[in-house]
């Protein structure tokens, strides 16, 4: 699935650079970032659990693509944030949304027939905005420009001087 990697590839880069510039930012909290980035496609779980069959299972309305949009990144944040311990959870939340954050910017770039994205920002508003149609998500060159970009910033990172210890 070349989307989902090209979003873990690109979340591993940002974090990486920006554990240039904050010392406590090592492997262990860039994972975090990665795993923020497949929050939004959590929404996958519809191939095993239709969102009918859940929402006739919990009796109220209920549709899987909620997790696809700010409002419900937030709210997987939120929990994963409380599954660390306390001492961790600042900086846990942050990498967490930022690569959720990472993922949603690079879905705003995708080609949709329509001309505009989905209602990213979701429930604040239903306001779809307008994408520059990019790539598909099945295309695999983002896939092969994001890990090319990964490669250089691993290997800017592994030349850097420094310990950056994993302790946080």
């Amino acid at each position: 699935m070349p989307d989902l990697l090209t979003h873990v590839l690109v979340a591993y880069a940002a974090a990486t650079v920006a554990s240039w510039r904050y010392e406590w930012l090592g492997p262990p909290y860039v994972t975090v970032a990665m795993m923020g980035a497949m929050i939004p496609d959590m929404t996958k779980a519809r191939l095993l659990a239709p969102s009918y069959r859940v929402e006739s299972l919990l009796g109220v309305p209920f549709d899987w693509f909620a997790l696809h949009t700010a409002g419900g990144s937030v709210v997987a944040v939120l929990v994963g944030t409380l599954l660390v311990p306390s001492r961790h959870r600042r900086r846990v939340f942050v990498l967490l949304a930022l690569g959720a954050a990472s993922h949603h910017l690079l879905d705003l770039l995708l080609i949709n027939p329509s001309g505009h994205s989905y209602a990213v920002l979701w429930p604040l508003t239903g306001y779809e905005p307008p994408t520059p149609g990019l790539y598909l998500s099945t295309d695999r060159w983002p896939t092969i420009a994001s890990g090319a970009l990964a490669l250089l910033v691993g290997w800017v990172d592994a030349r850097r001087p420094g310990d950056r210890g994993a302790d946080g």
